[in-house]
């Protein structure tokens, strides 16, 4: 039972914080999807993955943003979810779709290649 509750909160985190990105009006703050999220066993912590579209300085800038607004993202996600405790949130850049697209390349390449 614990972990259907725990899938349905990383839900409902993925969506409020994709749904508060979009009221940051950080200038640093480029083009950032949240991609997944990964919430502690106590729901203390929450560790949200973030696509940015831009290069690796974009990126940092957009993290920097994400970082210094953790605090107003916080008070919105408790705000919107009520959870006994509001979870502390944490940033990470998400490479994973860059990697996908990486190798697809890399696989086209090797087609073509053997054509």
């Amino acid at each position: 039972m614990p972990q259907f509750r725990t899938e349905r909160i990383k839900g409902q985190l993925k969506e409020e914080l994709s749904d508060i990105l979009r009221l940051l009006k950080d200038p640093r703050l480029g083009f950032a999807t949240i991609t997944s999220v990964e919430l502690s066993g106590d729901h203390r912590h929450v560790k949200a993955f973030v696509s940015v579209f831009g290069t690796d300085e974009e990126k940092k800038d957009t993290l920097k943003a994400l970082e210094s607004a953790t605090g107003f993202i916080r008070t919105e996600v408790g705000k919107r979810i009520k959870m006994r405790h509001t979870p502390e949130v944490i940033f990470r850049i998400d490479e994973s779709i860059e990697h996908g697209a990486h190798i697809n390349k890399l696989l086209k390449d090797i087609e073509r290649d053997n054509k």
